[in-house]
């Protein structure tokens, strides 16, 4: 998959596609629709098959003090497309000028001038243009491309796929729920940074990620799987993980740390995936040390036994 910054970059060899437009934060179930059908569109035409979503977050530009709220942050985004089989990504860089274009100089800039557009697909309520004057309808009468427009995606119970939802599901310490709604587990993925070294002491090494502009869910502990990059390749473990503040110690920075069963290795500087499974508890204060390493033995015995009954599906790899 070939990525692009801005739709003016297009080659001649991209252009002239069908493509998927919208945020997709999450790529969620409902995400995945979309782009599907612009993929098997393409396939049809025999044309490239793309998709457009925009960086940063237009929240992020419109209340850029806004708490973090990101389920798939660029890097994460954008592997989560490429598995899905299409040919380009544009990452468009989004500010307050690109915002402020008019619906009509969007569809006439971006889709026809700018990606040569034979086939346009979006979700039913997807909205574009200066105070997202543009809609459906809009696409479908102005012609020079088609316009396939995906209905409501829903789950057997009848819950819509919705990236709101899954924050909230995530935010209420039911991160199944929102695996549900992903079709994958949620996943925190940085560079593991060297921390104070007390779980080597107390036989609990973690591997500690600062959670940047991701969603912050519930404070507390989870059973988990880790994915430690190889290249192109990714190997997972299991382990229990901490999120939150460590009152124990009186810090108060936001902090992942994840302990790897069975695992003896250096993953400093190294990236990692932690996929988020099922809540154990709260995070709380101990008194002590011995009162603390008694606990996480006691969440490493519940996280072993929440993932010997979780199948390899739900580690989010594709």
């Amino acid at each position: 998959m070939r990525i692009f910054r801005h739709y003016t970059e297009l080659p001649a060899a991209i252009r002239g596609g069908v493509v998927a437009l919208g945020n997709f934060d999450g790529v969620h179930l409902g995400h995945q629709a979309v782009i599907g059908a612009a993929l098997a569109r393409a396939r049809e035409l025999k044309v490239p098959a793309g998709v457009m979503t925009f960086e940063p977050h237009p929240r992020q530009v419109f209340v850029p003090d806004c708490e973090p709220f990101r389920l798939t942050p660029f890097r994460i985004k954008a592997r989560l497309i490429e598995e899905l089989g299409v040919d380009f990504l544009v990452m468009q860089h989004f500010d307050r000028e690109f915002a402020g274009q008019t619906a009509q100089s969007f569809i006439d800039r971006v889709l026809i001038e700018g990606l040569g557009a034979v086939g346009v697909v979006v979700g039913y309520d997807f909205c574009f243009g200066q105070g997202r004057g543009g809609d459906v309808a809009m696409l479908e009468a102005h012609g020079g491309f088609s316009v396939a427009a995906i209905g409501r995606q829903v789950t057997e119970s009848g819950q819509t796929y919705a990236s709101k939802l899954i924050r909230q599901a995530l935010q209420e310490a039911h991160p199944a729920l929102a695996a549900s709604l992903l079709g994958r587990a949620w996943e925190i993925e940085g560079r593991v940074e060297q921390g104070d070294q007390r779980g080597r002491l107390i036989g609990f090494p973690t591997a500690n990620i600062h959670l940047a502009d991701y969603l912050r869910p519930a404070i507390g502990v989870y059973a988990v799987r880790a994915g430690i990059d190889h290249g192109g390749a990714t190997s997972w473990h299991d382990g229990v993980a901490n999120l939150g503040r460590r009152p124990t110690f009186d810090k108060r920075d936001l902090l992942l740390e994840a302990h790897l069963f069975d695992f003896d290795g250096d993953l400093y500087g190294r990236h990692l995936r932690v996929a988020l499974h099922q809540f154990i508890r709260p995070e709380r204060k101990f008194d002590g040390l011995d009162a603390l390493k008694a606990q996480i033995a006691l969440d490493s015995q519940t996280a072993r036994a929440i993932l010997a009954a979780t199948p390899p599906f739900s580690e989010g790899c594709t």
